[in-house]
């Protein structure tokens, strides 16, 4: 598969997935999301992936500046594009077209040119070595050993020293830069495979994280549509709750009346029955006493009758007030109608009406889930279509182009991972190689050194040239070696620098610097530099994406949706308008028609009757006991007997004495009975009749506010009921489509800011740019400049250390005229008058 399968492969993965996915939001609607909905399901942050560090050595950034500034002044020109354009096209016949090598040597100019120069040095400095060596052989060119001696000869010998000292310091220096690269390139090099390693890495990892990310955002779309489902599972817990605490407040001030309405008519109906047994019990013991009473009047009437009772019809008006006539039968027709009312209410059983009421207001959220359920039905049938066909995402989706590129890098791993072995021994070659070329260098250096501190060490002003040092001799003879090994070694090492000039210099002109400055990618992006292959319409896009822009969004770790402009052939606010499933859900719950049970706690009869109930309670008249009540309160019997008494004392006849004495005991007891007996049961009587008075009041009121109440209850549910249902039906619908409103916002900013963040790709590329160019082309130019660096600088030093070697060489002749001379320091005048 090519670079552009792979790439159309990759663009239909990523379009299908999120063309599956967003059927997840189906469900959503523009509706603001009720306010005190319950919490939803808690969207967890999108997983990224954990990268390697791929941060490296920089590599030899001490020479970078000066290495590029002298490749720079040699080649100005920027990258010649129509060239390699021309290559790219044909390169069998752009090569054999004079114009096009006109146009590569015009643009080479520069390399030429080091390149000309580097040759002549390869073939001259043989050819002068030899030459020198035959002359010198000769006895010419300084190969005569005779010195003469001069007055000028210590400055001759400390002017070339110095000469020969600074030229040695300088190839010193490049011969440290030398190693120091060589040993850059060995660490760059050992770094550079681990780095690749890690570069490879990040972007398999990049590859396989994507799927995951999209699988990701799948199980979301999951939990939010099982958090959905069990709402509408559990909908008349939900709905029908809502419902209820919008009637509760109403319903149960209505409740509320009707059960102390209820706690009125029991308290009404307790102190009814204890009055009606108070009056049994009292009219029973009036009863027994008024026999007492008669039978005891009768009695006394019998002795006042008596011939022998002296005076006694004086008492005669007083035996008429003995008359005790009580009958509370004559307050029974207004008890009985009171009776008969409270009877009609306690028929009516209020608390089983309380209880009815209770359960039909509980039995909402049943009827509510009874009533929808063909609504709830369908809507979760619509949801299992959903879950179903994001299900099938990764059945039906084609991985082929991810997997294929993951597949490709995972080869070239394994690829690289075999040939590592084989790189590392190369490596190790070369650096072998190089350090020997570095010790070459050094070894010329180190005769240098050797003969400039030798040299002087044994050098004897006074004595003659044939009797010089060993010490000096040696200092001469190491001169002389370092200038051998340097016609030796220089021309082969110049080979070396121009091979690594022309091809790392052009390394760093036609790649590193426009890679660096970033005109390479944009002329990667150049039409037909790759044959039948431009990325935009392998995306299908109708924009012009380039390279240079992918790398440049990577750089910003930019997600792939802006990155391959992905919103061109992806409309989510077409996947998102999801306006006619909304609608349809509205139908699905408005067709279900939801009807609350009848809340009617009291029928029309059942008020009725406690309007007459609270109308008897109020009429309830009780003067015809109280009358009574007052009447046997004045009873006295007490006074009568004292009478008696007075009668009795007056009388002669013992008998009729004895009989009106008992007589009095008789009376003084049934008064005592009746203020033992009677009174108590008085009181009890008249305080049930003035509670009954004060409740007969209450009970007006309370069935007035309870009726009041009742049909306050009644208008509010017969006018609202319908408004209601409908009001949190929608609220409950919203609510159920805010947590897909809070997806799909999720899913818009993951899609569009978070899912496949190519941040990788862009390092992979610095990666590639850091290993190339910083450290190995960096470090392979940097030794190049070195080597030919110290190897310019073996000209003057050959040159200083030959004419230097002389100063210090034992000769075979001596100049006899000139020793004098040379050998005494002597004023100038003196030695011309010599």
């Amino acid at each position: 598969m090519g670079l552009h399968e792979c790439m159309r492969s990759f663009t239909g993965v990523f379009s299908a997935g999120v063309g599956v996915l967003l059927l997840g939001l189906t469900l959503a609607q523009s509706t603001p999301p009720q306010a005190d909905c319950p919490a939803g399901v808690t969207l967890h942050i999108l997983p990224q992936p954990q990268y390697q560090n791929t941060e490296v050595d920089k590599g030899v950034g001490f020479m970078k500046d000066l290495v590029q500034s002298f490749l720079n002044t040699f080649q100005p020109k920027p990258l010649p594009k129509d060239l390699i354009l021309q290559v790219a096209n044909d390169f069998e016949q752009v090569t054999a077209d004079p114009d096009f090598i006109k146009q590569a040597l015009q643009y080479e100019v520069g390399f030429l040119v080091c390149a000309a120069i580097g040759i002549l040095y390869i073939l001259l400095m043989p050819i002068v070595g030899f030459f020198l060596m035959c002359c010198r052989c000769c006895g010419n060119c300084g190969g005569e050993m005779n010195q003469k001696q001069k007055s000028s000869i210590h400055c001759h010998r400390r002017a070339l020293y110095w000469s020969v000292f600074i030229t040695t310091a300088i190839i010193l220096a490049g011969s440290i830069c030398m190693f120091k690269s060589n040993e850059a390139l060995s660490v760059s090099v050992d770094q550079s495979t681990a780095e690749v390693n890690k570069s490879l890495d990040n972007l398999n990892t990049f590859l396989t994280f994507v799927p995951q990310q999209i699988e990701h955002v799948m199980n979301e779309s999951f939990k939010t549509i099982d958090v959905v489902t069990e709402n509408l599972n559990t909908i008349g817990a939900t709905l029908g709750t809502e419902i209820q605490d919008r009637f509760r407040r109403t319903f149960d001030i209505a409740l509320l009346s009707v059960r102390r309405l209820d706690q009125e008519t029991v308290n009404t109906s307790n102190h009814l029955n204890e009055l009606k047994t108070t009056l049994a019990r009292l009219q029973t013991s009036m009863n027994l006493l008024e026999t007492n009473v008669t039978s005891l009047q009768n009695r006394i009437n019998q002795t006042i009758s008596n011939p022998a009772c002296n005076k006694c019809e004086l008492l005669n008006p007083e035996l008429q007030k003995l008359t005790l006539t009580v009958d509370f039968s004559l307050t029974s027709s207004s008890l009985s109608d009171l009776q008969s009312a409270l009877d009609d209410v306690i028929k009516a059983d209020l608390k089983s009406k309380i209880k009815e009421g209770e359960d039909n207001f509980n039995s909402i959220p049943q009827r509510v889930t009874n009533e929808t359920k063909d609504a709830v039905q369908s809507i979760k049938q619509q949801l299992d279509e959903i879950q179903s066909q994001i299900s099938q995402l990764t059945s039906d989706i084609p991985l082929s182009g991810l997997t294929y590129v993951s597949d490709t890098l995972l080869q070239i791993q394994r690829e690289f991972s075999t040939i590592t072995p084989t790189v590392e021994k190369a490596e190790h070659i070369r650096w072998g190689i190089f350090l020997a070329l570095c010790c070459a260098v050094l070894l010329v250096v180190v005769c240098n050194i050797l003969g400039l501190v030798l040299g002087p060490l044994g050098l004897r002003p006074n004595a003659d040239p044939t009797e010089r040092s060993c010490t000096a001799n040696c200092g001469g003879l190491f001169l002389m070696m370092g200038t051998g090994f340097t016609f030796i070694f220089c021309w082969l090492l110049m080979v070396l620098v121009l091979l690594l000039f022309l091809i790392c210099g052009n390394a760093y002109t036609l790649i590193c610097r426009p890679w660096d400055n970033g005109n390479l990618l944009k002329f990667i992006d150049t039409p037909g530099l790759i044959p039948g292959f431009e990325l935009g319409p392998a995306l299908q896009l109708e924009t012009n994406l380039t390279f240079n822009d992918v790398y440049s969004d990577c750089e910003k770790n930019e997600p792939l949706w802006s990155t391959l402009h992905l919103n061109e052939f992806i409309d989510l606010e077409d996947l998102l308008n999801v306006s006619k499933y909304t609608e349809e859900m509205q139908k699905y719950i408005e067709n279900a028609n939801i009807s609350l049970p009848d809340l009617t706690l009291l029928s029309p009869e059942i008020q009725k009757q406690l309007s007459n109930f609270s109308a008897k309670a109020k009429d309830f008249n009780v003067t015809m006991v109280t009358q009574q009540i007052d009447h046997i309160s004045k009873i006295n019997f007490n006074s009568t007997a004292d009478k008696l008494e007075r009668l009795a004392s007056s009388q002669t006849n013992p008998g009729v004495v004895t009989e009106l004495r008992d007589e009095a005991i008789k009376l003084r007891q049934i008064q005592t009975n009746i203020e033992t007996n009677i009174f108590p049961q008085m009181e009890k009587l008249n305080s049930s009749i003035v509670y009954l008075q004060s409740l007969g009041e209450n009970i007006s009121a309370a069935v007035g506010k309870a009726l009041s109440t009742l049909e306050t209850a009644q208008d509010f549910l017969s006018t609202n009921t319908t408004q209601i249902v409908g009001t949190e039906s929608r609220e409950f619908l919203d609510c159920q489509m805010s947590y897909f409103i809070t997806y799909a916002d999720w899913v818009n900013l993951t899609i569009t800011q978070q899912v496949g963040r190519c941040g990788p790709v862009a390092e992979a590329v610095d990666t590639a740019e850091m290993v190339l160019c910083t450290q190995v082309v960096e470090s392979l130019n940097a030794f190049w400049f070195s080597l030919g660096w110290c190897l310019i600088f073996f000209i003057p030093s050959v040159i200083f250390s030959v004419k230097l070697a002389k100063y210090y060489r034992r000769m075979e002749h001596s100049d006899m005229s000139d020793n004098h001379i040379s050998m005494n320091i002597i004023p100038r005048a003196n030695m011309k008058s010599y």
